[in-house]
């Protein structure tokens, strides 16, 4: 690994990344779901998605790896990062429309049928609802199940697609999209929708904001993209999405060392931000992230208490 960079581990795969020293290549490494990872992405790039091309793979000491070609040194959310005030530039914001436009094309000319079966799976795999329900028994209710058992009824009709499941503006760059290591299938629209919204989830950490006219443009431009590739815009589903990513983030916060304040302090704030989100999606099946107090806002005013 001596022409290698070290960047960063990664725990999903027991693996971690690495970059070629003139910075062309990236190399992944880690178990055999590395393997799993590098062959859904030469499908996906088979299917027209915005992947890194993959020059090789194979098994290297004892661990699986692959290299893939390098999409740049900057993604939107290294971007999104040098906005004046913290505030992100409207760059920033087309870039995002462009490459989730490009994604959602490609998910939607390669869609699979639908139906409440696949779709409550997804609910349960990008939900991570086993583990939420786990870690805040308090949170397994009736009127949590049927607040989900909504979105399965509202999303059954639209098709499903081959997913990214964590897309964020981290994974992003104007010319393809990285980090397939969770891929699974979900409802159309559900990897590229909500992007701007679950920035809201990280507390203000990122260093930078959206405004609601930067994120109101970018759902307009992905449902043109959706209305000429799928028939029919989507973003009146984003809530449907947003309650399961409220579960998502919350899931694995738990922390086992409950002398540790600072994690005992992002879970509950996490739960917080869950509790609202349900509230709002059970209440009036819409979900507005600009009403999420920033983990500062919310640390002002926290009790520690149970569960």
């Amino acid at each position: 690994m001596s022409d290698w960079e070290f960047i960063k581990h990664r725990t999903a795969a027991d693996g971690a990344v690495w970059r070629s020293t003139d910075g062309g290549f990236y190399k992944r490494t880690g178990d055999h779901t590395v393997k799993e990872e590098a062959d859904f992405q030469r499908r996906a790039a088979e299917l027209g998605y915005p992947v890194p091309q993959i020059v090789a793979d194979g098994i290297e000491e004892g661990r699986h790896f692959f290299t893939e070609r390098s999409l740049g040194e900057v993604s939107l959310h290294d971007a999104a990062l040098t906005g004046a005030g913290g505030q992100v530039a409207d760059s920033v914001i087309e870039a995002a429309a462009a490459i989730s436009g490009r994604l959602l094309e490609a998910q939607a000319r390669t869609a699979l049928p639908a139906g409440p079966q696949r779709v409550r799976a997804w609910v349960r795999q990008a939900g991570f609802t086993d583990n939420v329900f786990a870690e805040n028994p308090d949170l397994d209710t009736p009127r949590v199940h049927a607040a989900l058992d909504e979105v399965v009824e509202r999303l059954s009709g639209v098709a499903m697609c081959h997913s990214h499941l964590d897309y964020g503006l981290p994974n992003a760059f104007t010319t393809g999209v990285i980090d397939w290591q969770h891929h699974g299938l979900a409802p159309l629209g559900y990897d590229v929708y909500p992007m701007l919204d679950i920035v809201a989830f990280k507390g203000g950490g990122k260093g930078y904001r959206l405004t609601p006219a930067q994120r109101a443009h970018y759902l307009t431009a992905l449902d043109e993209v959706a209305t000429g590739a799928y028939g029919c815009p989507l973003s009146g589903y984003l809530a449907d999405f947003l309650l399961v990513k409220c579960l998502f983030f919350l899931a694995l916060m738990r922390p086992v060392d409950v002398s540790r304040h600072d994690k005992r302090l992002k879970w509950h704030y996490r739960r917080a931000l869950a509790q609202m989100g349900l509230e709002h999606y059970a209440s009036t099946t819409t979900i507005d992230t600009a009403t999420f107090p920033t983990l500062a806002q919310f640390t002002a005013t926290f009790a520690p208490t149970a569960p």
